[in-house]
């Protein structure tokens, strides 16, 4: 009856741990999906069956069937990057680590039987059970350590999930600038075309030098190599966001719908953002919660550093004669030579590790957003400068050499070199808005994927700052 007590008893204990594990679980993937919908807006998923991975499979060629626009570009690659689930992986590798530390140890069972050669003739049975009473001991601590590890791996694999995100756009600003700039090349290849055909049969005519034939055969030539160039180049981006995608065999043929949108008017909020990142960076949160790890697990093994180990069994021998001995035992490792000298310096080390790391990656974020800052200001002013000023002028330019032109008072050629110039300007115009774009996604990425502020919750130490000093911050805040 007390041994099926003692089973009835460690099957509870055991299911209760399976349980709050799966509690654990599921409030870390939703964390995920909570901390990529405030970052992007977008859905991100932990397929973690095949049927839930046939329905983001249908679900991200439900869009593929239209025209890609950038949100809906983000969210195939959230449904159906591979690379995205093997880190998601990372948090099911977390829980198995906090049920292993919930877990109570086996008991170990021992059983002896030894037979006499002369009488008395009965048989010598030795028998017990025993527990690792030191790892039962620990399990609270353990459980807490390994909570904290769990927590950190779903930031890391929230902050992967918005790397994705900017790559993703990177690559639909980068595709979407080569098939602009294709049309440009395109145009500007037809009309030194037409410029090279007149001026062959000019030269024919013998109207005008050897010099001026050659350099607009100079001129077609080196608009049929911007052609070609412009065209690999696409290539090379469309596969570029196909990897992104995870897409292959027939979902590769898919279209964009938009070009390159113009740069906004409305200024973005930039000032504060050092701060807003060391906010809400989740790699910065993540190796905050390491550091409360590693420090935990010091505190650990400093408490247990004379307890090597603590065995609890109880034993009962039958001897001969039919007499039958119970009692406990106990068994203690004597810390004589090893006293976790070793165990507590590495913890010290890694402690230290840990802290030196957190603070190189806030110094490197907050440098990171001053420097991105800069350039989106830069990009920004050069991209409205040609939207604003270069292109009207350029194309003023041009309606002013038509009118003179079919006033016959400027040549062929000049009207050719005329409209060559604006298809030019409209091709830098175009690279200058593709840069800005490109500088806007990797600074949402800096601060953590959203540009604008939101409130933070009740005050807790900030991943900026150090965490053995609350009065101190680490770094300054501008």
């Amino acid at each position: 009856m007390t041994l099926n007590r003692f089973l009835a008893a460690s099957s509870i204990l055991a299911l209760t741990a399976a349980v709050s594990t799966a509690r654990e679980n599921a409030n870390a993937a939703r964390s995920v999906q909570q901390l990529v919908q405030d970052g992007s807006g977008k859905d991100v998923r932990w397929e973690k069956d095949q049927a839930a991975r046939e329905q983001a499979l249908q679900d991200a060629r439900r869009l593929l069937r239209k025209p890609l626009t950038i949100d809906n570009t983000v969210q195939i690659a959230l449904l159906n990057n591979r690379s995205l689930q093997a880190s998601i992986e990372e948090v099911g590798l977390s829980t198995a680590d906090l049920l292993e530390a919930s877990t109570i140890p086996n008991p170990r069972f021992d059983l002896a039987v030894r037979v006499p050669d002369k009488p008395p003739s009965g048989t010598y049975i030795d028998y017990g059970a025993a527990i690792d009473f030191l790892s039962v001991i620990m399990i609270p601590l353990k459980k807490r350590v390994a909570k904290d590890q769990l927590e950190a791996a779903a930031l890391r694999v929230a902050h992967e999930t918005l790397e994705l995100v900017s790559r993703v756009k990177t690559a639909v600003y980068s595709l979407q600038a080569s098939q602009q700039l294709l049309h440009r090349f395109k145009l500007i290849a037809e009309t030194n075309a037409a410029a090279l055909d007149l001026a062959q049969r000019q030269h024919d005519a013998g109207n005008i030098s050897d010099l001026t034939l050659a350099q607009q055969q100079a001129a077609s030539s080196r608009s049929r190599l911007d052609i070609a160039m412009t065209e690999a180049e696409l290539r090379q981006n469309r596969e570029r966001l196909n990897r992104l995608l995870g897409l292959w065999g027939s979902d590769v043929n898919w279209q964009l719908a938009d070009e390159l949108p113009q740069v906004s008017r409305a200024e973005l909020p930039l000032s504060g953002l050092e701060h807003l990142a060391i906010s809400q960076r989740l790699d910065l949160q993540a190796d905050y919660l390491s550091i409360q790890s590693q420090a935990r697990n010091l505190g650990l093994t400093k408490a247990f550093r004379f307890v090597g180990a603590l065995d609890f069994a109880i034993e009962s021998e039958r001897e001969t004669d039919a007499q039958t001995r119970t009692g406990p035992t106990f068994a203690i490792e004597l810390p004589i030579f090893n006293q976790g000298q070793a165990r507590i310096a590495r913890g010290e080390a890694a402690l230290r590790q840990a802290q030196d790391r957190f603070e190189a990656l806030a110094v490197n974020v907050r440098s990171e957003i001053r420097e991105l800052r800069d350039q989106l200001v830069s990009k920004r002013e050069i991209a409205e400068s040609y939207q604003e000023e270069l292109l009207p002028i350029e194309r003023r330019i041009l309606n002013e050499s038509l009118a003179n032109y079919n006033a016959m008072q400027i040549s062929d050629f000049e009207l050719f070199a005329t409209k060559a110039e604006e298809e030019r300007t409209e091709r830098e115009y175009v690279e200058a808005v593709r840069d800005y774009w490109i500088t806007r996604a990797q600074l949402e990425e800096a601060v953590g994927g959203n540009l604008n502020p939101h409130a933070r919750s009740a005050r807790q130490p900030e991943p900026g700052e150090n965490p053995s000093d609350r009065e101190k911050p680490a770094l300054s805040k501008h």
